[in-house]
């Protein structure tokens, strides 16, 4: 046909028609529609034949009404992304590049293909299947001859008429078309959904899981034997039954059980002047005996178990003893009952309270030198909330013996740690 009758028929309502009626168009090398001309690569094409609903021609550098970034989209990136709907996002752009070189190589048509993002290539799908009558990325039609042939597309895609019946013919004329008015009513229309749609959507659920959970919680309280029932008497028969308990049997007959107790935290200096460290804490507080510690050691935590009467007289006690908060999480710190000191005030840099004074007013203060020996000024001047105890200075070669009073300084850390439990809440019941 002549160039002119683009002006008569819109590319993308007769591609809409085109393919609603399932009569694709056809690429060729030329505006002769003959067979010798037809082409199924992109890159040799110039133009795009229709042959239903009526035989039209358009070339395929031709813009349309569909814009992209301020930009009229030409009809070959249209066609191209209609025949490249199915493949996924990273094959189509890679296509889209590859199509654009060949139609620059020698012997190429010419040209390139506007490459759509993921919006507006399913918009127009969209669009071109029928599925949708408006889109926002395509400029409508001007006049009344525009929106009638606009609505006959529509019909022709949704399947309502024929594709030859609302598109307009070779010659010009209009075929029978509904009002333009009210095509406008019905494209402003909500599509109303069924209450399968609307209650239950469009996927069904699988509650299978449901089911087998059920069957497993039946099976256990049809296997549980049912207690003797004695016969009714006549003044127990007339009497009404007590309401069903709101507790399920499975609740009842497990009782919730209490919450485990936090574990208490002692601190231990990591001085190198310190008598008790990471080697030597564990035997000194469990069996009432001082060795030196260890030059080095790679322990980083210990527990030690201690019944303390006053706080638990069933249970013993799990102590948990570090030599660092560093692994410190923020309610770690109202589990430290004690922090064993040398000192040296380096040792509280890292502590939630560094000041001394403030440490020792929430935790207990233990600080362990040689009998005989000087308390160090600065421990004095901490005050009541820090206790000095000493030990018996070790001599090379006895290996422990006649140490029988290192016990007698072990109990009393304990029973000054049970004393600061016990009055900051620590109880059987706590935790």
């Amino acid at each position: 046909m002549a160039e002119g009758s683009t002006a008569q028929v819109d590319p993308l309502l007769i591609l809409r028609s085109s393919i609603a009626s399932s009569n694709p168009p056809v690429p060729t090398t030329s505006a002769d529609a003959s067979a010798a001309t037809a082409t199924d690569n992109l890159a040799l094409a110039t133009h795009l034949h229709f042959s239903s609903p009526s035989h039209q021609t358009y070339e395929l550098s031709a813009p349309t009404r569909f814009v992209s970034s301020s930009t009229p989209v030409d009809l070959r990136s249209i066609y191209f992304a209609w025949q490249k709907k199915d493949v996924a996002i990273p094959d189509y752009i890679a296509s889209a590049q590859q199509l654009t070189e060949e139609l620059a190589a020698p012997g190429g048509a010419g040209g390139k293909v506007q490459n759509l993002v993921f919006v507006e290539r399913l918009d127009l799908i969209t669009w071109l299947e029928g599925a949708s009558d408006e889109s926002e990325y395509i400029t409508p039609l001007e006049g009344e001859a525009g929106r009638a042939a606009a609505a006959g597309a529509a019909m022709v895609a949704s399947g309502a008429v024929g594709g030859a019946a609302a598109v307009a013919s070779a010659g010009g004329r209009a075929g029978k078309t509904i009002d333009p008015r009210l095509q406008e009513i019905y494209n402003g229309e909500r599509k109303m959904g069924d209450r399968n749609t609307m209650l239950r959507g469009i996927k069904p659920t699988d509650f299978s899981h449901v089911r087998k959970s059920a069957e497993a919680f039946l099976g256990r309280t049809r296997a549980r034997p049912s207690a003797p029932t004695a016969p009714a008497s006549s003044s127990t028969a007339l009497r009404p039954a007590p309401p069903p308990s709101s507790i399920p049997p499975s609740i009842a007959s497990h009782p919730k059980k209490p919450s485990r107790r936090p574990d208490p935290i002692i601190l231990l200096s990591p001085s190198a002047s310190s008598l008790l460290r990471m080697s030597n804490i564990k035997p000194f507080l469990e069996s009432g005996t001082y060795i030196p510690p260890a030059p080095t050691s790679t322990t980083t935590i210990l527990h030690v178990s201690r019944l303390l009467p006053g706080i638990d007289a069933a249970r013993p006690l799990r102590f948990i003893l570090v030599d660092s908060p560093d692994q410190f999480k923020p309610d770690y710190w109202d589990r430290v009952v004690a922090v064993f000191t040398t000192g040296q005030t380096w040792q509280f840099r890292s502590y939630r309270w560094s000041s001394p004074a403030e440490l020792f007013a929430r935790v207990l203060g233990v600080y362990l030198g040689w009998r005989g020996e000087e308390v160090p000024e600065a421990v004095r001047g901490w005050g009541r909330g820090v206790v000095n105890v000493g030990v018996d200075k070790w001599v090379e070669g006895r290996k422990g013996e006649g140490r029988w009073r290192d016990r007698e300084v072990v109990e009393s850390v304990w029973g000054q740690i049970e004393a600061w439990m016990k009055g900051r809440g620590w109880g059987a019941n706590a935790g």
